[in-house]
């Protein structure tokens, strides 16, 4: 018989639900739960926060989820595995530990936060061209904010090694939250790509949480109760077969075109989706329809390139939004002119000077 496990993801960014984990954390049947807090411009806006006051520069919510989870955690054995470390896990984990009076066991994982060595690096002749245009990272190398590398998920099969009740890591891979416990519990081998490909696109479909389970449907319409919208849990096994549901009470709505939408998020080459375990066929994909559930197959998988990517966040001028509420009568025509004149006061004190 193959084993199985079932892993839940409660956040799918900083600033996620504050209820979804709570909810998951007391669900007994679930393994692991993951928190994905992480997006590229968190990486910036952490490291700018660290730079400013060396106890900052992590997720702080996830501080007072973790203390105040710690019962639920323990009677169920729940092992959590997140990126909430940012660019300061070390302070993150000290955070923890003071609140829960160290009854939590916390791993962590470093080594992706390169902000102190990339200028080194770049002086040694190592290559950081844009992935996008090609350009050399020398361009802009005196404007850089912060440079993270991500790190592949053998490293969080080996935290959990330990035993913890925590894996807190800073820039592991958004789909590496699922790779990481399937690697440790089913102890497949590095050249098992197929099945390091399944997991990968688990942790892809569950990475941004609720967008799965109805959040991000184009056909909103057809999704039931957004208020109490369930999180996606993926019960996967050990020949890489896994199907995505949710909680049967909870609102919101899995089916193929909910996790295909959720497939094509940030995807880039669909035959060759790349992290730093392995390399995924998107096009191999096979998903099958089943009341609330997705059943997914075929996942082919390939060599990992013999290259890291590194998240590269750089200081290019400043951004500022604001909104004024525009009312009849000639509507069109104020808010018009109320932009013009904007735009015009920005370039006479200096701060535009030009508009494309």
């Amino acid at each position: 018989m193959n084993k199985t496990i079932n892993i839940a993801n409660g956040q799918g960014f900083w600033g996620d639900s504050v209820d979804a984990p709570k909810k998951l954390i007391n669900n007994k049947n679930i393994d692991y739960l993951t928190l994905d807090y992480l997006a590229e411009v968190t990486m910036a806006i952490m490291q700018k926060q660290y730079h400013k006051d060396s106890e900052k520069g992590y997720a702080y919510d996830f501080v007072e989820f973790a203390s105040e989870s710690i019962d639920p955690i323990l009677e169920n054995n729940i092992k959590i595995i997140t990126n909430a470390g940012g660019v300061n896990p070390y302070t993150c984990a000290e955070r923890i530990k003071n609140k829960t009076n160290g009854k939590l066991k916390i791993a962590v994982v470093e080594g992706d936060n390169i902000i102190d060595k990339i200028q080194k690096y770049i002086d040694s002749g190592i290559k950081f061209d844009n992935l996008d245009n090609g350009k050399d990272i020398r361009e802009i190398r005196d404007k850089i904010c912060s440079a993270n590398i991500y790190i592949d998920s053998f490293v969080v099969a080996e935290a959990l090694k330990q035993n913890p009740n925590i894996v807190l890591g800073g820039r592991i891979t958004d789909p590496g939250l699922v790779v990481g416990p399937c690697l440790y519990e089913f102890g497949w081998d590095k050249n098992d790509y197929n099945k390091i490909a399944a997991a990968t696109v688990a942790g892809h479909i569950l990475e941004c949480g609720a967008q799965c389970t109805g959040g991000n449907y184009t056909r909103w319409w057809e999704v039931e109760n957004f208020v109490d919208i369930g999180y996606p849990i993926v019960s996967i096994s050990d020949n890489a077969l896994f199907n995505i549901h949710k909680d049967p009470k909870s609102g919101g709505l899995i089916n193929k075109l909910t996790v295909t939408e959720q497939l094509l998020y940030e995807m880039g080459d669909p035959t060759r989706y790349l992290s730093p375990d392995v390399t995924v066929d998107f096009t191999s994909i096979n998903l099958e329809d089943s009341n609330n559930k997705v059943s997914v197959s075929n996942v082919k998988g390939m060599a990992p390139t013999d290259t890291y990517k590194v998240a590269v966040n750089y200081i290019s001028g400043y951004k500022a939004n604001g909104k004024l509420t525009v009312t009849a009568p000639f509507a069109k025509q104020k808010a018009s002119k109320i932009g013009e004149v904007i735009i015009n006061r920005l370039k006479s004190n200096g701060i535009l000077d030009s508009l494309e």
